[in-house]
């Protein structure tokens, strides 16, 4: 075997005889891990364990401020001659390095030390290094004090001149009434006239104040400019090589399909519709461990990807679980990738709801009461239209407005209520908004929570890079707010009941998960935790007024776990 490939192709250490080769290639955006690939998962784990070939604080044993977790990948591959291996990468850099001997090479290195993006760099930080030099001058920061001090002396004296003026003001105003009856006519006009001089006077006051300032502060301003514009000049320069190097770099990553075809990144993404490729487009394990594979002849059977480490701040990645490949970065590099493979089809497109029924609970003129099962579309998706919206409004064809007036996702199961007019859609959104509606939901953890009780409250908002994940956000996050109690302890899992005050997108999935929240995902979760037969959460009780009879509602539909 050619020994640029030998030096990556790995054989597999346990035996492999018995597991049938794999005839189409896994869809790499769902886990669906072929038992060749967890052979060479846990080859490469026991490799990460033992290794000393590299020194990096994954954070496994103690989380410090410098750990980080890793995205790994492998890749089941058949050679010229028939053998089966894999091949192994990670995402982004390992050990500060983008190069590590056990692992396949990065599709472009930018960090080579005569590549043209360590001389751009060079250019941009000496850039941002003559900005830096001119705002913290002497001179330039004195000035820019002086403006502050002024600004504020200026409002302070201004404020002060206008309300003396003000009082003056009314003072004449008294005056007048007094003097009014006290004067004969002709004395009241030199009065009054004497009145409006000293009314012009102040006004003649407050305008100079102004003008004194205003001349004080132009003065500055001028001598502040003279700064700002080479800052600015610098500003301009530095965003115009940046952009320049962007394009460059994204052209330098060309990435080869199973036909033989090329396309670099702006080609990739700009097919996608998006503005241009995300920060670390085609660094991640999928895009690495297939290029290899083209470049050197080897087929592509299986592929899959894991976290080692510690999770990050904001996303939920848990040790050894395994992942999907991320759907921002990588769905539209891998759809150009995977051209000329068998693929098994996107399960997305699939109807999960095929073969389920709706359990009605409760049904009248104004309102029906559901039990959704797991794996059914509360309204219909962008490829399925199968939902409890289309699956309702079949079945009640009079029914108008919008029925639905809260979802559960499409893995959990579970209440809901649907409105069978607009005006009883509007009375239930208003009690959900009021959080006059209260709900209690069933999950079974994986792992131990220490507390029996208390209130979870994580900011989140959508996984930019990644949807429909979502991520902990104390900037752009939107407030969500869970209470739970602990009704169970097994030696596996803990049972718990959530009560949401909030209804965001995966909200108890990641109050769950995070490690600021549970930190023990719900079983079967395939985003946050571990696949399994199912998402084990369950809307189990929902209370509500009734809009018409304002009777208060209870419903209760039993976990079938």
């Amino acid at each position: 075997m050619n020994t640029s490939i030998s030096k990556y192709f790995r054989t597999f250490s346990h035996p492999i005889d018995h597991i049938q080769k794999p005839h189409i290639f896994n869809y790499p955006f769902v886990v669906d891990t072929h038992p060749l690939c967890e052979i060479a998962i846990a080859e490469l784990q026991d490799y990460l364990t033992h290794t000393r070939d590299f020194i990096h604080d994954f954070g496994i044993d103690q989380v410090t401020s410098q750990s980080i977790g890793k995205m790994f990948g492998v890749l089941v591959v058949e050679n010229i001659y028939g053998e089966m291996g894999y091949l192994c990468a990670y995402s982004g850099k390992l050990a500060n390095s983008n190069h590590v001997s056990f692992f396949v090479p990065p599709v472009f290195d930018m960090l080579t030390s005569d590549g043209f993006f360590i001389r751009e760099e060079l250019i941009l930080n000496e850039i941002n290094a003559q900005i830096v030099a001119i705002e913290e001058e002497t001179t330039y920061k004195n000035l820019l004090k002086q403006w502050q001090d002024i600004s504020e002396e200026k409002e302070i004296r201004i404020r002060d001149k206008k309300q003396q003026n003000k009082e003056l003001k009314n003072k004449r105003k008294q005056l007048r009434e007094e003097q009014k009856n006290l004067l004969d006519e002709k004395e009241y006009q030199l009065f009054e006239a004497d009145l409006i001089k000293q009314s012009l006077r102040d006004k003649h006051e407050l305008n100079s104040l102004i003008a004194e300032y205003s001349q004080k502060l132009n003065f500055l301003k001028q001598q502040i400019e003279k700064f700002e514009l080479q800052i600015r000049e610098l500003k301009e320069k530095r965003k115009v090589k940046s952009n320049i190097l962007q394009k460059r770099l994204f052209q330098s990553y060309s990435f080869l399909n199973a036909k033989g075809e090329t396309k670099n990144l702006l080609d990739i993404f700009e097919s996608h519709l998006y503005l241009q490729p995300p920060a670390g487009a085609g660094e991640c394990c999928a895009p690495k461990l297939l290029q290899f594979a083209y470049l050197h002849q080897l087929k592509p059977l299986a592929i899959a990807e894991f976290w080692w480490g510690s999770s990050p701040k904001s996303e939920i990645k848990q040790h050894k679980n395994i992942y999907p490949a991320c759907w921002g970065k990588c769905q539209p590099i891998l759809q150009h990738m995977l051209e000329g493979i068998e693929v098994k089809e996107n399960p997305f497109l699939q109807n999960p709801a095929e073969g389920k029924e709706i359990e009605i609970i409760y049904d009248d003129t104004y309102l029906v009461v559901v039990n959704k099962p797991a794996e059914f579309l509360s309204v219909p998706g962008i490829h399925v239209h199968d939902s409890v919206y289309e699956r309702i409004r079949w079945r009640y064809p009079n029914a108008t407005g919008p029925l639905i007036v809260h979802r559960l996702d499409m893995s959990t199961s579970g209440l809901m209520v649907l409105a069978k007019s607009k005006e009883i859609h509007k009375h239930l959104q208003h009690q959900f908004i009021k959080h006059l509606v209260t709900k209690r939901y069933v999950a079974l953890l994986e792992g131990e929570v220490k507390d029996l009780q208390g209130t979870i409250c994580l900011p989140l908002r959508v996984n930019l890079d990644d949807r429909p994940k979502q991520v902990v956000c104390y900037q752009y996050g939107k407030e969500a707010i869970t209470r739970y109690e602990v009704i169970e302890k097994t030696t596996q899992y803990t049972r718990v009941n959530f009560y949401p005050i909030t209804g965001r997108t995966h909200q108890l999935r990641m109050h769950a998960a995070h490690h600021l929240g549970l930190n023990a995902p719900i079983k079967g979760d395939d985003l946050y935790g571990k696949i399994s037969d199912r998402l084990y959460l369950h809307a189990e009780e929902l209370n509500f007024i009734h809009p018409i009879t304002k009777e208060k509602l209870t419903f209760v539909a039993k976990a079938p776990f």
